[in-house]
């Protein structure tokens, strides 16, 4: 199965922590990260899309994306 997962934070460190985690899990890249203003944070924002492939399993819409 191909699963997709589009991880979002405020713009510091958490977030690259977060986007590391997810590659050392065996997640990629996919395409270009987001960045945007929250007007009601006031804050910038970040967005980085990420894909994984998993041989042998099946994708359901129970899957809970954050175990793989």
């Amino acid at each position: 199965m191909k699963l997709y997962r589009f991880l979002t934070g405020p713009d510091d460190a958490t977030f690259c922590h977060k986007v590391t985690a997810a590659l050392n899990k065996g997640w990629h890249l996919f395409g270009s990260p987001t960045y945007g203003f929250d007007q009601e944070a006031k804050s910038m924002r970040c967005g980085q899309a990420v894909v994984k492939d998993v041989e042998g399993q099946e994708y359901t819409s129970d899957t809970k994306l954050s175990d793989w």
